[in-house]
């Protein structure tokens, strides 16, 4: 829950923190990329130290340092501060995600496991989609800070029930070394792909530092496919990919999270901004995503249980796909019912993915590699949600520069300067309308409608593509089968 919700529940406080402490919008990025950054880059490499060490410790560890830094970054009076503890709640954040997932593998049996992951997900979901609401009622009611203060208490009561509750479970053949140059060349590659995506919508697509650091990311990719042949113990024995299903559920899980987290940028931007809602508001109106989320994720293990995972997943992203063409059908004056409908359809289909694919990922894994296995199945989700977000803002930003100088002009307004336009379309980018002081009140009016009109017409074109990843995936789940070694669970080296 705390990592999910600190994922987003800090755009929200954004704002604040740069207000309070006169930092850069450069600056403000760094407190959420830093974090994501070392999540994305850390999470198959802690994966590894939990098969290693036991997914007790590497949990228990986790959680006690994400929720020191928390408090750290709660005290802090300066920007440089506040990364520099995000960068070190990413890294301890990548610790207990991939243990907690190797504890429930470990814990459960077959027959259970996908109640477990059910449940396990919809915490991620209901803290992923309810961060705004909860950082809105924080940031409005209390101050910033009390967005990382609150991780405090509930990591000292997830570590007094972990030391008392948790069981410490090892596969009797878990790796025995570390294979060190292969994490250097994951975590380099890693970082040079998450980092091109971050940056892309800064640089521009074309940029030639966006393609030296996809090309750098390349490179790192195939030298670490190539070391994983050659050393005895690798970090991620390639004869994992041999399973056809394992590798369609890591597909699905970066198309999902394209979907999602593509979808859910804009949406946040189009409650607040078009329909000129508070971030309280626009956080409530996203409760039908977040409840369908909650009663979903259950409900989706225990159909996954029973009818095996393929049908439930493509039946999920189906509704994805629908509720993604929906979105792309919003307008500036859509009503709450209509929108609650796409919102909770998209919920709904979320569930079962989330569940299936983290099942499909983790229980065709041997035992040994359950914590490789978690790592995989994140680390898809965090390059997911990075690429939907570069990709589907990269179309946004195309469309919003293609449309705006038309619009413009057809509403009659002033003519812009090649740099008063640049300016203008990174405003209507976020649904913002690039409004001057002491603008005449009726062409202040016309210059909003121009701007919502073109952010819709960009969400519309975004939502379309998200739509089109989804249906992509709705095949890719045909692939998927129940994990293969899901029976090797509950009892295994237990000590």
């Amino acid at each position: 829950m705390m990592v999910a919700l600190d994922g987003t529940i800090v755009a929200i406080a954004n704002p604040a923190i740069q207000k309070d402490l006169g930092a850069s919008f450069a600056d403000v990025q760094w407190i959420t990329n830093g974090y994501f950054l070392a999540l994305a880059v850390s999470l198959i490499t802690a994966g590894k130290l939990g098969d290693r060490f036991g997914h007790r410790q590497t949990f228990l560890i986790g959680v006690t340092g994400f929720a020191a830094a928390s408090g750290a970054i709660g005290l802090s009076s300066s920007i440089a501060a506040v990364v520099t503890f995000r960068v070190l709640q990413g890294l301890f954040g990548a610790l207990l995600m991939p243990a907690a997932l190797g504890l429930l593998r470990a814990t459960f049996p077959a027959e259970k496991l996908n109640m477990a992951i059910g449940i396990w997900g919809m915490v991620i979901g209901a803290s992923t989609a309810g961060g705004p609401i909860l950082g809105g009622v924080l940031v409005e009611h209390v101050n910033w800070q009390s967005v990382f203060f609150i991780n405090v208490p509930v990591g000292v009561i997830a570590l007094i029930l972990g030391l008392v509750i948790l069981l410490d479970h090892r596969a009797e053949n878990a790796p025995r070394s570390f294979d060190l140059l292969g994490i250097g060349l994951l975590s380099g590659a890693m970082f040079c792909l998450v980092w091109a995506l971050i940056k892309a919508p800064a640089w521009g697509w074309g940029d030639g530092k966006t393609w030296a650091f996809l090309a750098a990311a390349v490179l790192g990719f195939a030298l670490f496919a190539f070391w994983e042949t050659k050393v005895k113990e690798p970090l991620i024995p390639l004869g994992l990919f041999r399973s056809v299903a394992l590798s369609a559920g890591v597909v699905l899980m970066v198309l999902m999270a394209i979907a999602f987290m593509g979808g859910l940028f804009f949406v946040t931007f189009y409650l607040q901004n078009v329909h000129g809602m508070s971030p309280i508001d626009a956080g409530l109106h996203l409760l039908p995503l977040t409840g369908m989320m909650i009663v979903g994720s259950p409900l989706a293990g225990a159909m996954i249980t029973k009818l095996g995972p393929r049908i439930p997943l493509a039946g999920g992203m189906a509704s994805v796909a629908i509720a993604m063409y929906g979105m792309s059908t919003l307008e500036t004056d859509t009503g709450s019912a209509v929108m609650s409908i796409w919102f909770a359809l998209l919920g709904l289909g979320l569930a079962p993915v989330m569940v299936g694919a983290t099942e499909v990922i983790v229980g065709n894994a041997p035992m040994e590699l359950s914590g490789v296995a978690g790592g995989l199945q994140q680390a898809a989700m965090q390059i997911g949600g990075s690429l939907g977000t570069a990709v589907l803002g990269g179309v946004m930003a195309s469309k919003v520069d293609s449309d705006l100088p038309a619009n413009w002009k057809a509403a009659g307004l002033p003519e812009l300067t090649p740099s008063q336009l640049d300016q203008a379309s990174e405003a209507v980018q976020v649904g913002v309308a690039p409004v001057a002081k002491g603008t005449p009140e009726a062409i202040a009016a016309k210059i909003a409608d121009v701007a919502h009109d073109t952010f819709i017409s960009g969400m519309s074109l975004a939502s379309l593509v998200a739509c089109g990843v989804a249906v992509v995936a709705v095949f890719v789940a045909f692939l998927t089968k129940r994990g293969a070694n899901a029976d090797a669970g509950a009892g295994v080296g237990h000590i």
